[in-house]
């Protein structure tokens, strides 16, 4: 979008953009596309500069030293850090997503995910995204971190606090809602604490014993790892599930092909969420001045990076709702780019390829449901708020 200068640091653009209207709220993605189509960068009354083009989104990821990730008010480790501190704690962090702490936690992924395809009724409409996805995200990233399953309502609720606080830009309901969940965690340290050498051998066990320049991390470090493993976690693994399911309902001949070439999972599901982002934005500020597509950045403007309209930019991907599997996977920013690219995508990317293999080998047909449409989820989600689904054996 054009500028005109208003002053050394005060480019005005020349078209308004409201990301929460009513009209954006109601198909987000769709209103990204437009809005791609004749601007690259918009700002809004919310503070934020909205980035919507492939290719500056991934200039601003790979250039951590003109746009910092240390945007949030609250500490967040390691997301809202840049170098030499990041590096430090990704350091720590990177090694609970390897391949062989992936692989180890595969088999209690698949018997959490063919019990509840288990448990959903046979050619019955069901309401997915409350009785399948969310269930599933919360107990496979309880299991993951060795939480208890009494645990899972208590996050359920909680997840839906947050999004409320946050979609409703209500500090005293968000930091309430925080110091909620930090409870949680809090509570579930002492109790390692307590147990010493019996403590359970689990992930929020092994946090306690992690050291960064020399000394143990913090109860406040340990808190932030988990809330952004836990929160990120359950979100986007909820909203991919929902996204993949419809996907599949709606596309009958993949849905067939899947079930009889199983080793197109992983690509397969990569490019349904390149389609249909399961993550609407994240955040930068610049630490200088900067020019993104003809729009002056000012040193210490926040910027909204809009995943949900990079990964569907045509002047990378063609038609942006075309499904091919021959698609180059670097360009996917699914899982973000450079130094901050997203520690789980491993694990994310095994939890949805079991979902799926046991969904699809479980059934013969994954269909919409027919008494009501599927609602789309609104910012700060992405995907479906209600998703009536169902299977047959």
């Amino acid at each position: 979008m054009e500028t005109e200068s208003a002053g050394p640091h005060e480019p005005v653009l020349t078209a308004d953009w409201d990301p929460r209207s009513e009209a954006v709220l109601s198909d987000q993605i769709a209103a990204f596309d437009q809005m791609r189509s004749r601007c690259p960068v918009a700002r809004s009354q919310y503070g934020y500069a909205s980035v919507f083009r492939h290719g500056d989104v991934l200039r601003v990821l790979l250039d951590h030293e003109t746009f910092s990730s240390a945007v949030s008010r609250f500490p967040s480790v390691p997301n809202g850090m840049d170098p030499p501190e990041h590096t430090e704690f990704r350091r720590i962090i990177d090694p609970y997503f390897s391949p062989a702490r992936v692989a180890e936690f595969e088999p209690h992924c698949r018997r959490i995910a063919s019990d509840l395809v288990a448990m959903m009724p046979n050619d019955a409409e069901v309401d997915w995204m409350e009785d399948f996805a969310q269930v599933f995200a919360l107990q496979v990233q309880c299991a993951f971190l060795g939480w208890p399953s009494s645990l899972h309502e208590p996050l359920r609720q909680w997840t839906r606090k947050n999004h409320h606080a946050t979609l409703a830009r209500d500090d005293a309901a968000m930091g309430a809602v925080a110091m909620e969940f930090d409870g949680y965690i809090k509570d579930l340290l002492a109790i390692r604490r307590a147990a010493g050498n019996n403590a359970p051998d689990d992930a929020t066990t092994r946090l306690l014993r992690e050291t960064v320049h020399g000394r143990l991390l913090t109860e406040e470090e340990i808190v932030s790892i988990l809330r952004n493993w836990t929160v990120g976690e359950l979100a986007t693994i909820s909203a991919s599930v929902g996204i993949l399911t419809h996907y599949l309902a709606t596309h009958e001949t993949l849905q067939q092909t899947l079930r009889r070439q199983p080793a197109l999972l992983p690509a397969a599901i990569d490019e349904v969420l390149r389609i249909h982002p399961p993550l609407i934005m994240n955040r930068r500020i610049a630490t200088r001045d900067a020019d993104i597509g003809g729009t002056l950045i000012a040193q210490g403007e926040r910027l909204a990076l809009l995943w949900a309209s990079a990964n569907r930019d045509e002047k990378v991907f063609g038609d942006p709702d075309e499904f091919r599997l021959d698609r180059d996977p670097a360009l996917n920013l699914l899982y973000g780019a450079g130094i901050h690219v997203c520690p789980g995508a491993p694990l994310a990317r095994a939890e949805l390829r079991i979902v799926l293999e046991e969904l699809l080998t479980s059934t013969r047909i994954i269909a919409l449901g027919k008494r009501q449409a599927p609602v789309k989820a609104f910012y700060p989600g992405s995907g479906y708020s209600q998703l009536p689904i169902a299977i047959k054996r």
